[in-house]
């Protein structure tokens, strides 16, 4: 199997006695869309930033494209494209000026330079996106759709794009998850931090979880998608279960009320609930949602990452 493309390995990061982030590796494959999900706080934004180079780890390594992320910062950052939560742009300067000055920063060639201003405008010409404007006096949504297009004109190996839909109102927001996808049929790794899960469910490949600077989930969606939740009322008395369920299947009961929550595949669990006395069972994909809600539970927040401002 060829290596990684990211690769994070125990990495820490610890700021007196508050650890940001503990002991996290995590691998993601070329061409691999993965989301990472997390409140504020759960150490997201501390994780991108030492992949990026930004942050010095207390421990742990890093690397992108094989290149250490903090050995070879500036190597790493021709790789990758980056579009922070809280994207700054040139607000003295009109949106075309922008995207011609990112596409001089990234290649050195002419040709290649403009190859890039050119996918550039076509990609704000998608996004509906009037270049003419000076930034200073564009709305938040169009400064956010700037970004994306200067993010996404480059072509690099890797996108890192951290919160890409906020701001945008759901037409846009569709066309954004359109180039996520598109970037993938290229080839290209994308890291995609959101607190949409919708979002993350239908562009991402894996998803990881992050808690208090841990990683306390991670899995493919396909897996995510198989689990369904079971709901019925129960007349009598419950069965024994199967062998081979009992280490699989949650299970819940109130009364005569019912609920089984099972990770894969459901022909095995309705074959066990054939022989079941059930009135009105009711059967629905868990979905990201139920997941996340494991781990973090609404209203919950923890100050974390206020040292950097972010996720």
């Amino acid at each position: 199997m060829s290596a990684p493309i990211i690769d994070s390995r125990e990495l820490t990061k610890i700021y007196g006695k508050f650890t940001a982030l503990s002991r996290c590796s995590i691998s993601v494959e070329k061409g691999e869309v993965f989301g990472l999900l997390g409140p504020n706080g759960a150490g997201k934004s501390t994780w991108i930033r030492l992949l990026l180079g930004f942050l010095k780890p207390t421990s742990g390594s890093a690397s992108i494209c094989g290149l250490d992320c903090h050995l070879q910062t500036r190597d790493v950052h021709r790789q990758v494209s980056y579009m922070p939560g809280d994207a700054r742009m040139f607000r003295m300067m009109r949106g075309k000026r922008v995207l011609k000055l990112f596409s001089e920063f990234r290649e050195t060639d002419r040709k290649l330079q403009e190859e890039c201003f050119q996918r550039g405008l076509g990609l704000a010409e998608k996004l509906e996106l009037d270049l003419s404007r000076w930034v200073g006096l564009m709305s938040t949504g169009m400064r956010q759709k700037l970004a994306l297009v200067s993010c996404f004109m480059a072509e690099t190996a890797v996108l890192i794009l951290d919160e890409p839909t906020a701001n945008l109102d759901p037409t846009v927001r569709g066309k954004v998850l359109e180039l996520v996808l598109e970037a993938k049929k290229k080839g290209q790794t994308i890291l995609f931090s959101s607190h949409v899960l919708s979002e993350i469910e239908d562009v991402c490949d894996r998803v990881a979880i992050l808690r208090r600077g841990e990683l306390v989930y991670l899995a493919p969606m396909s897996e995510i998608k198989l689990q369904h939740r079971i709901r019925a009322r129960l007349q009598g008395n419950l069965p024994a279960i199967p062998v081979e369920l009992q280490r699989i299947l949650k299970i819940e009961r109130q009364e005569d009320h019912l609920q089984i929550d099972t990770p894969g595949e459901l022909p095995a669990v309705l074959r066990w609930l054939g022989n079941v006395d059930l009135i009105g069972m009711h059967v629905q994909p868990i979905g990201l949602r139920a997941v996340y809600d494991q781990f973090h539970h609404s209203g919950v927040v923890r100050v974390a990452d206020d040292l950097e401002s972010g996720g």
